[in-house]
């Protein structure tokens, strides 16, 4: 059978499909990142809401790997009949520029559903610093050597950090560490900063091992309403976000999309979820598919550029 014929057959079946979904199986959330990341935990909070709200099983399966990029191949493979998602991070929209190949194409092999908690990113220092803003940090950079900590090549936070040293044209050595170490480097004295998003650093700066000097949201997050944003502090155009959300393969009918577009809504609307999601410092307001989908193309143009302006590379 010939291409356009496959397609045809599908999309002509789809509506039969999605008028018993989701009857048929269990419904299989793919998370891009491991057990604990702020993708699971995102995830693991939606899937029992939509269970109990659809009732059908709703499993959650990690498959970490490449930033993201072996979730996003596997999954883009998958029937676009509502019973598999993806869940991932803002490196969906940076990986197209970062790797060589990640494999995707953010525009054509997924559907936006919704965009789901996101969390500035936040520069901390050791206390031992003597910086208590950023242009302090920024004028010790250019009569110190410094170091800063990151959540990995590539990832917002590193590339946040690279658009800020960019911006003051100052040099500041990069150390990657995994996620969740990156704020211990600084607590440690490793180095003397961290860039990274906020779950993991709001407990140390709450408990003063380490010293938050700015957000990098175009407003102050409410987890940490006493540090300013980097825009506050004599950079401008700064709204740097490490968000998650939720996809589907492409071609999935627009009614499935809709549906779980509101249900997962609704689930993160649960005065119980948001009040787990604003002790971690993640934020999230209501969107739809079509919202999601025009944020998306200005985050891909944005990570792109800054992926190019930094030379980082993946692979």
């Amino acid at each position: 059978m010939k291409p356009f014929a496959v397609l045809l057959a599908a999309v002509i079946a789809f509506p039969a499909l999605a008028q018993d979904w989701p009857q048929q199986k269990p419904i299989h959330i793919v998370v891009g990142f491991a057990p604990a990341s702020t993708t699971d935990l995102v995830a693991r909070v939606v899937a029992p809401k939509l269970s109990e709200a659809l009732g059908q099983s709703v499993l959650v399966e990690n498959k970490p790997g490449a930033g993201g990029n072996v979730a996003a191949q596997q999954v883009k493979r998958a029937a676009p009949d509502g019973y598999t998602l993806f869940v991932t991070s803002v490196a969906y929209a940076v990986n197209p520029s970062l790797y060589a190949n990640a494999g995707y194409d953010p525009f054509t092999d997924f559907i936006p559903v919704i965009l789901g908690p996101s969390t500035p990113n936040i520069i901390t220092v050791n206390p031992a610093v003597p910086a208590k803003n950023l242009q302090e940090l920024v004028a010790l950079a250019r009569t110190e050597k410094l170091s800063y900590a990151s959540s990995g090549v590539g990832t917002t936070t590193h590339l946040s950090m690279e658009r800020i040293k960019l911006a003051a044209k100052v040099d500041i050595t990069h150390v990657p560490y995994q996620p969740a170490q990156a704020v211990g480097a600084a607590v440690a004295g490793h180095t003397q900063i961290s860039s990274t998003s906020m779950p993991p650093a709001v407990p140390h700066a709450k408990a003063g091992r380490v010293r938050a000097i700015a957000v990098t949201s175009a407003q102050r997050s409410p987890a940490l309403p006493d540090v300013p944003t980097v825009n506050e502090q004599g950079f401008s155009g700064f709204d740097d976000l490490t968000w998650t959300a939720f996809f589907a393969p492409a071609g999935m009918p627009q009614d499935l999309v809709n549906r779980l577009n509101a249900e997962i809504n609704r689930a993160l609307s649960a005065p119980e979820v948001q009040e787990r999601l604003a002790l971690l410092g993640l934020e999230w307001k209501a969107n739809t598919s079509g919202e999601f989908a025009a944020f998306l193309r200005d985050e891909v143009q944005k990570w792109s550029k800054a992926v190019r302006d930094s030379a980082a590379r993946a692979d």
